[in-house]
């Protein structure tokens, strides 16, 4: 086979393994040299073929954002060169507030855009939940309610010139909004246990889906958690937008904002500047990191 390195796009992770896109259009199988199995969908990379649909990862290009969770043993990347962060929620099953804490602090310290979707809209009652939301588009975020299975329209602005990745638990319809855009590309949705109240996982690997010419998709499996031990103590707090204006204000340089004396923030709820729950969540996020 030749030797030339060719360009190409990560558009599926399975494992060690690797769907790269080349420039003409082909869809190549690749792995990665030695034992780094370190891509993730978004990747842009140059390969050299083996074979006429192999070829072995050569080189990986800079990246311009990186969505990534870990705990204190190892990292899972996400997705790569994303513009945003869709984080796709419902009441059926019902959502936890705190893994949406965790993706938006994801999103906010690899400098990613974060979109809220509620989706099933056309399940139940959901105007509690909206209502709660509201906490979040106070603090800028965009909500968007959404019923996928019979209008997925509300979506499209958001995801126009976009490179987006679907966060989100299993059972939450990401799969189901997937089929909408792209009905040709027949994504298997998940039957959601009310036993269990969660999804069962059908998306085992990301995939990178092109919209348009100029918008991209990237699927990834449902999450049951999101570890954030990758961020230092400065790094969190910073993450939490509405902390901002007080941050440096606090009496103690090393302020925790636990339980010091004449923390900026702990005024800043008092004052209702920001909501006690969001600062609750901070500090079980570091007393965690602790």
């Amino acid at each position: 086979m030749s030797t030339q390195l060719l360009n190409g796009l990560v558009v599926a992770s399975y494992g060690k393994r690797y769907g790269v896109e080349l420039e003409d259009g082909r869809q190549i199988s690749c792995v990665t040299r030695g034992k780094k199995t370190d891509l993730a969908c978004g990747d842009r990379v140059e390969i050299k073929l083996t074979d006429t649909s192999e070829g072995v990862v050569e080189k990986l290009k800079p990246r311009q954002s990186l969505l990534y969770r870990s705990n204190s043993f190892r990292s899972k990347m996400l997705a790569s060169n994303v513009t945003q962060v869709v984080i796709v929620l419902a009441t059926t099953p019902s959502f936890y507030e705190e893994l949406l804490n965790r993706c938006l602090i994801a999103a906010e310290a690899a400098g990613i855009r974060a979109v809220i979707v509620l989706n099933k809209c056309d399940i139940g009652d959901n105007s509690e939940v909206l209502a709660r939301l509201q906490d979040y588009a106070k603090l800028g975020y965009i909500i968007q309610p959404l019923s996928a299975r019979q209008d997925i329209s509300p979506l499209k602005p958001w995801l126009h010139a976009q490179t987006s990745v679907l966060v989100g638990q299993s059972g939450m319809g990401k799969s189901t909004i997937v089929n909408a855009l792209l009905p040709d590309q027949q994504v298997r949705t998940q039957e959601v246990s009310t036993v269990l109240d969660s999804g069962k996982h059908t998306t085992t690997a990301a995939h990178l889906y092109h919209l348009d010419a100029d918008s991209q998709l990237i699927d990834s499996p449902g999450l049951q958690e999101f570890g954030l031990h990758h961020l230092n103590a400065d790094q969190l707090e910073h993450a939490f937008v509405e902390f901002r204006p007080f941050l440096g204000k606090c009496r103690f340089n090393n302020c925790r904002h636990l339980k010091e004396p004449d923390c900026a923030l702990q005024q800043a709820v008092t004052d209702t500047h920001i909501p006690a729950r969001r600062l609750a969540y901070y500090q079980q996020l570091r007393l965690e990191m602790q």
